[in-house]
């Protein structure tokens, strides 16, 4: 594989070609793995190592840092058909790109974009250290306190259900300097794993996407240089929420690859699968249920990849991507559901897909912005129009 990244480097400027690479990689690569990863909780480190080979961690980084100087779009596409194979190799990368490499495009300066922007794409994973047991939805509710000390900031407190966190080794991580300026006090850091005080604490026993790292993280003391601070002091929420409207669409992107899985998985057996004399595939009511997926997946599909260009264009995508979450998630559950009623009691079991899609898609209507917020967030644009 030492000439993939070349060859997906040369394809970013055709989604087909590109989308075909990485189904290719994921049919090839992942799907082996995938009950074995589920099982044990864990994404095989050869596949995480195989991620950077391919060009996967670092899309959009610029080719001067070493990534592959696409689009955003081109991120969801590798996104989306991860998650047509797998949701937690789907999530893996999609943090990396939309999340964590994104807020280093916009806010990193020029010394930290060089030191960290290429093993980004090359070697180290990353994590998005945002949510605390107090704050979820209520965001900027965070007690994650960081102490200027004059050469270097002391960060004690924790962070809770952060994903990657298990193989990451770089964080990107929200504290609050002045806890008297509410929100505003609120500023980003660059944590290494290796920084004195800070450690990863215990992995979530998960309903789904099982295989991707979800951890508390532990600051005691943890010394941050003062050059490890991204952005402004202060404007640490700024990051937090431009970044979040980008990662929505991301996870939108893993939605639809999910819904996209089940679908091919429900069509394939229902032409297989028969009962009184004929195939599932040639009864009506079957044929209606598989039409609604369709529809609802093309519906998810169209608002996911109409967000990604607007972003891409530099237009303001922020209630394009709120709907792209709330619909492609919401789509994902109603059409991994009936790919599940489809299988009838083969859907039941692990034997099949199915019941492994309808337990990965659950969390797209929670993460990153459960879907009562998407709706509150829409509402709230409209209205100030």
């Amino acid at each position: 594989m030492s000439d993939t990244p070349r060859a997906l480097t040369i394809l970013t400027d055709d989604e087909n070609a590109f989308r075909s690479a990485i189904r290719e990689f994921a049919e090839g690569e992942v799907r082996p793995l995938v009950t074995k990863m589920d099982q044990e909780a864990q994404i095989d480190p050869g596949l995480i190592k195989k991620f950077f080979e391919m060009g996967l961690m670092g899309i959009e980084t610029p080719e001067s840092y070493g990534g592959a100087g696409s689009s955003f779009l081109m991120a969801c596409l590798a996104v989306e058909e991860l998650g047509r194979i797998d949701g937690s190799c789907s999530v893996f990368v999609d943090v990396q790109n939309t999340l964590v490499t994104n807020a280093f495009l916009k806010w990193a300066n020029d010394a930290q974009k060089k030191k960290y922007l290429p093993i980004l794409a090359q070697q180290k994973v990353a994590s998005y250290a945002l949510s605390e047991s107090s704050s979820g939805s209520d965001a900027f509710a965070l007690r994650l306190k960081a102490e200027d000390k004059g050469s270097h900031f002391v960060l004690n407190g924790h962070k809770l259900w952060i994903t990657n966190a298990y193989e990451a080794e770089i964080f990107l991580v929200f504290a609050n300097t002045d806890f008297s300026k509410g929100y505003k006090g609120i500023t980003g850091f660059i944590v290494e794993r290796d920084f004195p005080g800070f450690k990863v604490g215990k992995k979530e026993d998960k309903l789904g996407i099982r295989a991707s790292s979800t951890c508390e993280l532990l600051f005691e003391n943890c010394q941050v240089p003062k050059e490890n601070t991204i952005g402004e002091i202060g404007k640490g929420y700024k990051i937090a929420i431009e970044t979040l409207n980008e990662g929505r669409i991301g996870i939108g992107a893993q939605m639809l690859g999910i819904s996209q899985g089940a679908y091919d998985a429900t069509v394939d057996y229902i032409k297989s699968r028969e009962q009184f004399g004929k195939s599932l595939a040639k009864f009506q009511a079957v044929q209606f249920q598989l039409s609604e997926m369709r529809c609802m997946l093309e519906t998810a599909r169209l608002h996911v990849y109409n967000a990604a260009r607007l972003k891409d264009m530099g237009q303001d995508f922020a209630l394009a991507a709120a709907m792209a979450k709330l619909v492609s998630s919401r789509h994902a559950e109603k059409i991994c559901s009936l790919a599940v009623d489809l299988f009838g009691g083969n859907g039941f079991t692990k034997e099949y897909p199915v019941e492994k899609f309808f337990r990965d898609c659950k969390v797209g209507q929670i993460y990153e912005g459960t879907s009562n917020m998407q709706l509150q967030t829409i509402a709230k644009m409209e209205l100030e129009a």
